[in-house]
């Protein structure tokens, strides 16, 4: 029904004044982050524990329509592998849910050491409460087989789309009712942002794959010089070209309150 755009993350020190306008504090960048795009992604609860209180917090400093992806945490993923993960996961979910009907999917991103452990995986989703959606990137090569995918329909956990260098770098399967594409570095002369003529063929997958009945959510992880901010806004502008329902992207940088 909606293609959610947005970046992963809004604090980046290289984006004061070129995104956020003179004078705005840092404390403040969410609101304006929030006032002009519908999504966010959450890096920072990979890397570290991120209160209930936190989240709270950020509920009340958005808007009804935001919506806020949250990336599990490093301990499920990285540290644990998969392996023994009832605690933190139950942790970090039951923090996230103070972001009440802003909190958007949980994405599961593998380490690319990790080789494909279907049952592993399997269990693991098997954790995660059924009112929930979740997208999985896994990075390594052995992942793309048919009991992997299988796995992942069987919880309607949506493959994680993954773009590097303007091609996608995982399979283009449909393994959910709704979408998760994540850009991480744009190719050629403008990297790290992303010809426009990529952006096309990446709205045309979309199209292809799930049709206006569907949630898809976009974020751009290539931050650098806001990079991604601008990507975002292109790609929002492409889907409205193409029919489609987009959550709230601006049409300018720096962005206003």
């Amino acid at each position: 029904m909606t293609v959610f755009v947005g970046t992963s993350g809004w604090q980046y020190a290289d984006w004061r004044e070129l995104v956020y306008p003179r004078g705005i504090g840092q404390r403040r960048w969410l609101e304006v982050y929030a006032q002009s795009f519908g999504a966010v992604e959450l890096n920072a609860a990979f890397y570290r524990p991120v209160a209930r209180t936190t989240f709270e917090g950020w509920r009340g400093r958005t808007p009804k329509d935001f919506v806020m992806a949250v990336k599990a945490s490093r301990v499920v993923t990285h540290y644990r592998r998969l392996r023994d993960v009832e605690i933190p996961l139950e942790r970090m979910i039951d923090a996230a849910r103070g972001l009440g009907d802003r909190l958007g999917p949980i994405l599961i991103q593998l380490p690319p050491t990790l080789t494909a452990e279907p049952e592993r995986l399997d269990q693991v989703l098997g954790l995660i409460p059924a009112e929930l959606r979740v997208a999985v990137e896994p990075r390594h090569e052995s992942w793309w087989g048919d009991r992997v995918r299988a796995v992942l329909g069987a919880h309607r956990a949506a493959l994680c789309w993954a773009d590097r260098l303007g091609r996608p770098i995982t399979p283009l399967w449909r393994t959910a009712d709704w979408g998760y594409v994540r850009f991480h570095e744009g190719p050629g002369r403008s990297a790290p942002r992303y010809p426009e003529r990529v952006l096309a063929e990446w709205v045309r997958r979309i199209e292809d794959t799930w049709d206006g009945n569907h949630d898809a959510y976009v974020f751009f992880n290539n931050d650098v010089g806001g990079a991604a901010v601008r990507d975002a806004i292109r790609i929002g502008d492409l889907v409205r070209a193409a029919g489609r329902p987009v959550a709230r992207t601006p049409d300018r940088l720096p962005l206003t309150p």
